[in-house]
């Protein structure tokens, strides 16, 4: 649980120049960490479980038991927690796990509000622990006017906003949604998995916590499950409660994932640029296509979100995208069975292209359209991806004018 100030690193000014790096140099140094023991730039990986003791029963290495504490952690909640603006940072095993520590540190009766288009399998979770453990669950709209609406009717403890939403990428204020909680004493937490701080720093927005499945870009290799928390005020109650849930129940990441993640992010601003200009050079030809009935964006200026999205994304819209293919589940599944190189797998945030029929997958309670399919657009070839899409869009023909004469 690492705060941004108490990275391993070199002496002198080094906490004055540490304030004044830019995001992409903290990551690349992995926030200036040199190995105490070797001078290593690499950091190391530390399987030990259990720490000794002095006679005394002191610790000199300040750690007490690997449930709690790992030297292997420090680097990457260093490196997220500078990168988030944020007081203190927390790994879990998984983003799942992360973000059901907070659920898990309500009480009885308190009120949570969640938007109705989000990650579907936290969604499910929620509202299945809820009904167990007595929360009281309010889906609105992902507009922050749903949002102040339902908090205006009655306080909410705790409020979940994910921005763009998966999978259709509607877009929340989150500076809105904050001031609106802010009024009332509700926390906000902000799903950032997606834009990733390299595009979206919630806390300086006015959140209270913000979560991320590491797993996804953070990572961005597709080989580590992981997931964290970031908050601006250690000293928030709901905070101190996740602590508590990931200190006694153990849902804290493995040694090898922690070092895994710290080096996937030590990339993070290079992948996240190489995706995003292929996410927004695949949108824009993918809404000029007869072919494709909408492309979901936020980059696109015709998007509902685009002006929210310019404001609270700095630097991109994300990697990100859905497209409806039109002629229904038939079309959307021929689509993507037509596919080369857009793998058909779950996850997002990789350096591989992936694709979804999300409503498979989540199931006939699903937000999303039945022609829907989720790109995850990787750092591949453009002109390659490009390819695959066309060739696959092509062999499927279709088009909106012989639909709308069929009707």
């Amino acid at each position: 649980m690492r705060g941004p100030t108490q990275a391993a690193g070199h002496g002198g000014d080094g906490e004055e120049m540490k304030k004044q790096q830019s995001p992409e140099t903290v990551v690349a140094q992995a926030a200036g960490h040199v190995e105490a023991a070797s001078r290593g730039l690499a950091p190391g990986i530390f399987p030990a479980t259990t720490y000794e003791r002095d006679p005394d029963m002191s610790l000199p290495g300040g750690a007490v038991y690997s449930r709690d504490d790992n030297p292997g952690f420090d680097v990457a909640e260093e490196m997220l927690c500078r990168l988030e603006r944020g007081a203190e940072a927390m790994l879990f095993a998984s983003g799942m796990a992360a973000a059901a520590s907070l659920f898990k540190a309500l009480r009885h009766g308190d009120r949570v509000i969640l938007p109705r288009v989000m990650y579907f399998a936290l969604q499910v979770w929620v509202e299945g622990f809820a009904e167990r453990f007595g929360l009281r669950v309010e889906l609105v709209g992902n507009d922050a006017a749903d949002y102040i609406a339902a908090l205006s009717r009655e306080p909410a403890r705790l409020v979940w906003v994910e921005t763009p939403s998966n999978p259709l990428w509607t877009v929340t204020d989150i500076a809105a949604v904050a001031q609106a909680c802010k009024a009332c004493g509700a926390t906000l937490t902000v799903d950032n998995t997606v834009p990733t701080p390299v595009l979206t720093r919630p806390l300086e927005l006015g959140a209270d916590i913000v979560m991320h499945s590491a797993t996804k870009a953070l990572n961005g290799h597709s080989d580590v499950l992981a997931g964290a928390l970031v908050t601006g005020n250690a000293d928030d109650p709901l905070w101190q409660g996740a602590k508590e849930e990931r200190r006694l129940a153990g849902a804290v990441i493995g040694p090898f994932e922690a070092w895994l993640l710290a080096r996937g992010m030590r990339t993070l601003f290079v992948r996240m640029e190489r995706a995003m200009q292929n996410a927004a050079a695949l949108a824009e030809w993918l809404v000029t296509r007869d072919d494709v009935a909408a492309v979901l964006y936020p980059g696109l200026p015709d998007h509902p979100g685009h002006a929210v999205a310019a404001r609270q994304m700095v630097g991109g819209f994300g990697t990100m995208l859905s497209i409806r293919t039109g002629g229904g589940e038939a079309r959307a599944r021929a689509v993507k069975g037509q596919l080369q190189l857009f793998r058909r797998a779950t996850s997002l945030g990789g350096v591989e292209s992936l694709v979804e029929h999300r409503r498979t997958v989540e199931g006939p309670t699903s937000q999303a359209p039945d022609d829907l399919l989720r790109l995850s657009v990787g750092i591949e070839a453009l002109e390659d991806l490009r390819a695959d899409l066309a060739q696959a869009l092509s062999a499927t023909a279709w088009n909106e004018t012989s639909e709308k004469d069929g009707e």
